[in-house]
């Protein structure tokens, strides 16, 4: 399985957090590919910035530490993910699951979340357990 880390699931992890149960866990573990969105990372700036998510700032400073610790590769953003991201149809408004759920969709990866509106959306591929 080729995987799609949502933020929040990369910063429980992060956190050593036991929001990410043991099966989330094995289900990372043998995962082929593992994923995070550099979207990811606009993300947790600009709730730092907003002080909504206190050491925000230092899982960006050790960024790339925390990608390799984690055996996660950065998936960057293409005109493509962000096309598809702006004409969805969905009436979901937040900008960052969109790009999420358009780069899972173009790249053919499941998105690992706990989002239940992100897991309800008909259209990507989901996995939570």
């Amino acid at each position: 399985m080729n995987l799609l880390l949502d933020t929040h699931v990369l910063l429980w992890l992060a956190a050593d957090s036991p929001r990410v149960g043991p099966e989330t866990r094995a289900m990372l573990s043998a995962a082929a590919t593992r994923h995070v969105s550099a979207a990811s990372a606009h993300e947790i700036a600009l709730k730092t910035r907003r002080g909504t998510l206190p050491g925000g700032a230092s899982v960006l400073d050790g960024w790339q530490r925390l990608l390799r610790n984690l055996r996660v590769t950065e998936l960057l953003l293409t005109v493509d993910h962000m096309r598809r991201a702006g004409s969805m149809e969905w009436t979901h408004r937040d900008p960052f699951d969109r790009m999420l759920v358009a780069q899972a969709q173009l790249e053919g990866l499941t998105l690992v979340t706990d989002d239940s509106v992100v897991r309800d959306f008909e259209d990507v591929r989901t996995r939570w357990t």
